[in-house]
């Protein structure tokens, strides 16, 4: 590490040093006894400019009082039947690891519908899997708006398959808005990506929608299928947050009700990306060139 991120991060310590509490419980959670790593990661996500790495690491601490985030591992979506629809609507999960010992996460997200529960509940969910990730997953492997700027720079590599002609158009578009840094963890593999996925992961840590055969066909079950509730890792998160919320309220009934949280506003540059996928959008429209099924598309910024 050179002297210029030293001296950035003992600053950054410093600042942290005066925060007050509840701030400096939050930040404990956040950081988990990684406190300089953790530091690493905001200063990295402000390109290492101490004043504005300072300004999004106490925003962010701000967020998770007000929205008492400490306390979403022990707040379950009830009842079952419900988190089962959440899943099955929110495709998110957990394959396996990479070679390297990093969590493998697979996003579905041509295919989520969001339409089985209201926004509360896949937000609270979304919300979860960061924070068993981070509190759970990542200290036993000893290692887009809310995740920015709440969970900065915790993704190595965005790989991106089974892309439809519609993203790589656009690609082009966003790709030279995005910021150095982002554009060299973001690679967009043809296919499903099987053959390069391999070369960092083993087989069994693929996601389901890789493993495909010489026929095209992709044979798995449910509890090989990482975004259904019958997988380890689903089953895993799920009875963890129920005996969390066990222990937090013992006498307690589980309460049925969504968790609120307050959505951040997004940054000037997001609200940029997203006015110039918007208008690459409106000019497929134009030329006729979106099949029906892309009516509607808007992509707000509020």
């Amino acid at each position: 590490m050179g002297i210029v991120s030293q001296e950035a991060i003992l600053e950054l310590q410093a600042l942290m040093d005066s925060v007050e509490e509840p701030l400096n419980i939050t930040f404990q959670n956040v950081h988990q006894g990684f406190r300089a790593e953790t530091l690493v990661r905001f200063l990295k996500a402000r390109d290492w400019n101490v004043a504005k790495a300072h300004k999004m690491l106490v925003d962010c601490l701000h967020w998770r009082v007000q929205n008492t985030i400490d306390d979403i591992l022990a707040k379950p979506i009830v009842p079952i039947e419900l988190y089962g629809a959440v899943r099955d609507s929110q495709l998110i999960g957990m394959s396996g690891y990479s070679r390297e010992g990093l969590p493998v996460f697979a996003i579905g997200v041509g295919l989520s519908t969001f339409d089985k529960a209201s926004v509360h509940y896949y937000v609270q969910s979304h919300i979860q899997i960061n924070e068993y990730r981070d509190r759970v997953i990542l200290l036993l492997t000893i290692i887009s708006t809310i995740d920015d700027l709440n969970y900065p720079e915790k993704t190595n590599t965005y790989y991106i398959v089974n892309a439809p002609y519609i993203f790589s158009a656009c690609w082009k578009v966003v790709k030279p808005l995005l910021q150095e840094r982002t554009r060299k963890k973001i690679q967009v593999l043809p296919g499903c990506g099987r053959d390069e996925l391999l070369k960092i992961m083993d087989i069994a840590s693929l996601p389901h929608f890789c493993r495909k055969d010489g026929s095209g066909s992709s044979r798995n079950s449910e509890n090989e299928n990482c975004f259904s509730l019958d997988h380890p890792f689903h089953q895993q998160l799920y009875n963890y947050i129920k005996q969390q919320s066990l222990i937090s309220e013992p006498a307690q009934p589980i309460k049925q009700g969504s968790f609120h949280v307050d959505l951040p506003e997004p940054a000037a540059e997001e609200t940029e990306i997203a006015k110039s996928l918007e208008s690459e959008l409106q000019k497929f429209e134009k030329g006729n060139m979106l099949s029906k099924s892309t009516d509607g598309i808007k992509i707000d910024d509020d």
